[in-house]
């Protein structure tokens, strides 16, 4: 009876090792640990419950990153990459054009300084970041990205002590500079993303980004509710858009819906797993959001964050983009044992 007892519990802690590594060698350990079972023994040893447990572990992180290198996750992290990496281009070129273009309906003595150094490079990096994807030097894209990354959190990250608020309100910026740079450095072949998207999905990706970015500086200049003359009347859309005429804004509100959708509409014609796998890619953006949102901060606030907060902040998008590859996994492996399953009975 305490051999079984043995058995059965030493059984429960090799269920952490991958279903592919139990098939090929439980019963070998099994066999072995019985064997080197003291007499009497009925439950496993501390060290070898580490031992098979560290172990499992392990082997289930190796299978996990093999997975990130199949075809389908090349392809994604391909596209999401340079989709990314363009959409930093436009924020970044949408505020140098702040810095450059002054607000018509803004005090002189409160208009931007004008632009810097770190405005022109923030331009210029992303370019080259986005050029350097679609022409196939991944490695160049992805190191670039990460640099990005560490000059965040260098030049920004240290505000979290005394401007909370500002690095906050910062961090949708950063979250799609890790996730461009993370994208990128998933083995892929070269020009990958060119060959997934096509010509015309690439267009579209590639002008959507900076059509938002349009729109938003269309409406800013052309919504001064002050002239020469004196003020005059302002329509607004939800504190997003905002014009002189009511014509003019639905203008703009349909360009701006236009762009918008222009991306998810592209990705949806993809193949499934590839589209599958871009929305998990960028699924801790939107639950960062959500954290965000949640929180209620401001640009402004001094408020020290709470730990519990900073760790909300960082865990929970890490945590969404782990659950949708785990759920992509199981699912794609249910699918397939089904379609095994279907077969074996037609052969019968």
């Amino acid at each position: 009876m305490s051999a079984a007892e043995l058995e059965r519990r030493y059984r429960r802690l090799l269920a952490v090792h991958p279903w592919e590594h139990r098939r090929t060698y439980e019963e070998e350990m099994i066999a072995v640990l019985l064997a080197d079972a003291r007499p009497g023994q009925t439950r496993p040893g501390f060290r070898d419950a580490v031992d098979l447990v560290g172990a499992g572990l392990r082997a289930r992180l190796r299978v996990g990153a093999r997975g990130f290198t199949e075809p389908a996750w090349a392809d994604a992290a391909a596209v999401t990459g340079l989709l990314t990496a363009l959409i930093l281009l436009a924020v970044a070129a949408k505020d140098l054009a702040e810095r450059l273009v002054p607000n018509p309906d803004v005090l002189p003595y409160f208009q931007p300084i004008g632009a810097d150094a770190l405005d022109w490079l923030r331009v210029a990096g992303w370019l080259v970041v986005a050029v350097a994807a679609l022409i196939g030097f991944r490695p160049a894209a992805a190191g670039l990205a990460w640099a990005g990354v560490v000059a965040w959190a260098v030049l920004v990250g240290p505000g979290l002590v005394d401007q909370p608020g500002y690095v906050v309100g910062t961090l949708p910026q950063a979250a799609l500079a890790v996730v461009t740079a993370a994208t990128l450095t998933v083995p892929a072949a070269p020009r990958r993303a060119v060959a997934v998207l096509g010509a015309r999905r690439l267009v579209v990706l590639a002008l959507a980004p900076l059509g938002v970015a349009a729109v938003l500086e269309l409406s800013r200049l052309g919504g001064a509710s002050t002239d020469l003359v004196g003020p005059v009347p302002v329509y607004v859309f939800y504190g997003l858009l905002e014009a002189r005429s009511p014509t003019l804004l639905w203008l703009l509100v349909a360009a701006f819906a236009t762009a918008v959708l222009a991306i998810p509409v592209s990705l949806a014609t993809l193949a499934s797993p590839v589209r599958s796998r871009i929305l998990v890619a960028l699924s801790p953006l939107a639950m960062l959001a959500m954290v965000m949102d949640g929180m209620g901060t401001w640009p402004g606030s001094v408020v020290p964050l709470l730990p519990q907060e900073v760790a909300l902040l960082v865990l929970a998008p890490a945590a969404t983009f782990l659950g949708g590859a785990v759920l992509i996994r199981r699912r794609e492996e249910t699918r397939r044992l089904v379609a095994l399953g279907r077969a074996a009975d037609r052969e019968r």
